[in-house]
């Protein structure tokens, strides 16, 4: 009976620890995001995420059609070389981004390089500011291939060591290499960016997060794998 006994609790306690962790897909991809609530992500003092139906938003009650910076949601654990998939849906005056290896949330703006999302919807010229799938002030897009306004697109953001490569509604938009970030607030192109350190020696490892600037966006389908 005894041995029965420890067999049984034995098994309770690998279900619940099996229940707890959290599931990988067969690609290998863990969720970030669950569908319901914010759990699993640090957020910011001004509540402007919610969570309903699968999908994040950035709804607030005082947007007064400025753009500020308010609150981020940072992903707890910090990554190196991973996969980033996710889609994400973008209004009229969107500007957000999907900011990865960030080293000091309390600057993120300076210590993180960010994937811009914006609506660039029809755009013909290319920016490195302005245009969705850019590198922000640092490389502009191959390509301008956002949906229209109100349609999901599908961002894949990939990194391994000094490469990174973005993939946006299944065309690459975005492959660069930071080791040729090697001059203070100068890009390749002898074109000025905000940062005070090169890109070649930005952090490796960091935290991804998705921006609140003060405009409306939504993601969905959040998920990443380590590489």
């Amino acid at each position: 009976m005894r041995k029965v006994l420890i067999t049984l609790t034995t098994i309770t306690v690998l279900f619940a620890v099996s229940g707890c962790a959290t599931p990988t897909d067969a690609q290998g991809f863990v969720p970030l995001f669950n569908g319901e609530n914010l759990n699993g992500w640090i957020t910011g003092p001004d509540n402007a995420w919610t969570a309903k139906d699968g999908i994040l938003t950035v709804k607030r009650d005082d947007m007064d059609g400025k753009e500020h910076n308010f609150d981020y949601l940072w992903t707890r654990d910090k990554y190196g070389d991973f996969i980033l998939d996710l889609e994400f849906k973008v209004v009229e005056g969107t500007n957000s981004g999907i900011f990865f290896r960030t080293s000091d949330l309390k600057d993120p703006v300076y210590t993180g390089i960010e994937v811009q999302i914006c609506n660039s919807y029809g755009r013909s010229k290319l920016s490195k500011q302005g245009t969705a799938g850019a590198i922000y002030d640092c490389l502009e897009p191959a390509k301008n291939t956002i949906k229209k306004p109100g349609e999901w697109n599908r961002c894949t953001l990939t990194c391994k060591g000094s490469r990174v490569n973005v993939v946006l509604n299944d065309e690459q938009v975005i492959d660069m290499d930071l080791d040729e970030w090697t001059t203070v607030r100068k890009n390749p192109d002898d074109t000025d960016n905000k940062f005070g350190r090169a890109l070649k020696d930005f952090a490796r490892v960091g935290h991804i997060g998705l921006q609140d600037h003060g405009r409306p966006v939504s993601y969905r389908n959040v998920r990443v794998k380590r590489l």
